[in-house]
C-alpha cells in the first residue's frame, strides 16, 4: 500500500505518493484559500493509502483541516516532529523542537541524496533558510532571513516614497543595477539572497575544511540560483524526498 507525503509550507501545499520505494509526481497548489474540503483531492483516486505522512508549518487551523480530511478517507495521518536524531541526522539546535519541521524534513532528503557531502540545504519560500549538515549528519545550525519575496513586500508595504515610485513602468531588471525602482527592489532582494548563500558557503568552508554543496529547494529557488557563486544542485521536492526516507525509517522513541 502506499503513503501519501504531504509537505505544507506558508503558502503551498504539495504532496505525493510514495508506493514501492518509489516516489510519484508531485502535484502544488497555493492553500491559502483551501477550506476543510479542498484537503480530500489529496485522498483521490489510486491504490488505497496505508497512512499519511506531514511535514507541515502552516499552523494549527490548516493541520486540524488536514486531519479531518484524512480521518475522512480513513487514513492514518502523523505529523512530522523534531527529534534529536531520526534518518541519519542529528540536530544540532540546543533544543531541537524550535528547529522548523521543513528545514529537519529537508534536512533528511539532503543527507540522503547526497550522501557523504556536506551541504547547505538552502529552502527559499516565504523565508529563506540555511542548514549546515556535514557529510555524517550533523546539523551544525542554520540561518534565517527573509526570502525575495518577503523583502519586495516589506519594502512595499513599509514606505511611502519607494512604493510609490515602484507602481508601473518598465522592469529593467539586468543585473545588480536596476533601471527602475521595482527593479532596483527585485534585483536587490535576491542578490542578497545569493550573497547570503555564498557568505554561508564561505563560513562553513572555514568550519568543515571543505566546501559544502548548495541544495536549493523552494518556490524561489529557481530566482535565485543563477546568482549563486557557490556549487550548487535545485531539488524542488527536498522534503518529499525527506518525507520519503522518514517513512520507512524507525520512529525515535518518545522520552516520558
Amino acid at each position: 500500500m502506499a503513503v501519501l507525503l504531504v509537505d505544507i509550507g506558508n503558502t503551498r501545499i504539495k504532496w505525493a505518493r510514495f508506493d514501492g520505494g518509489r516516489l510519484g509526481t508531485a502535484r502544488a497548489a497555493t492553500h491559502s484559500a483551501w477550506r476543510s474540503g479542498d484537503y480530500r483531492r489529496l485522498f483521490g483516486a489510486g491504490r488505497p493509502l496505508e497512512r499519511v505522512l506531514v511535514a507541515s508549518v502552516a499552523g494549527s487551523r490548516v493541520d486540524r483541516m488536514l486531519a479531518a480530511a484524512a480521518r475522512g478517507a480513513a487514513v492514518p495521518a502523523r505529523f512530522v516532529t523534531v527529534p534529536r536524531r531520526a534518518a541519519g541526522v542529528t540536530v544540532g539546535y540546543l533544543e531541537p523542537w524550535r528547529l522548523g519541521v521543513d528545514r529537519f524534513v529537508a534536512a533528511v532528503g539532503a543527507h540522503h541524496l547526497f550522501k557523504g557531502v556536506a551541504t547547505c540545504v538552502v529552502g527559499v519560500g516565504t523565508a529563506m533558510t540555511i542548514d549546515l549538515i556535514t557529510a555524517a549528519g550533523l546539523q551544525c545550525g542554520g540561518v534565517i532571513i527573509p526570502a525575495p519575496g518577503l523583502m519586495v513586500d516589506t519594502l512595499l508595504s513599509s514606505t511611502h516614497g519607494i512604493r510609490r515610485r515602484a507602481r508601473g513602468g518598465a522592469l529593467g531588471a539586468a543585473g545588480l543595477f536596476g533601471r527602475s525602482t521595482r527593479a532596483a527592489i527585485v534585483q536587490g532582494s535576491r542578490y542578497a539572497a545569493a550573497a547570503t548563500i555564498d557568505r554561508a558557503v564561505e563560513e562553513a568552508s572555514a568550519l568543515l575544511g571543505r566546501r559544502p554543496l548548495v541544495v536549493l529547494t523552494g518556490g524561489e529557488a529557481q530566482a535565485v540560483r543563477p546568482l549563486v557563486r557557490s556549487s550548487c544542485v535545485r531539488v524542488p521536492d527536498l522534503v518529499l524526498r525527506g518525507l520519503a526516507v522518514l517513512s520507512e525509517a524507525p520512529q525515535p522513541r518518545r522520552r516520558h
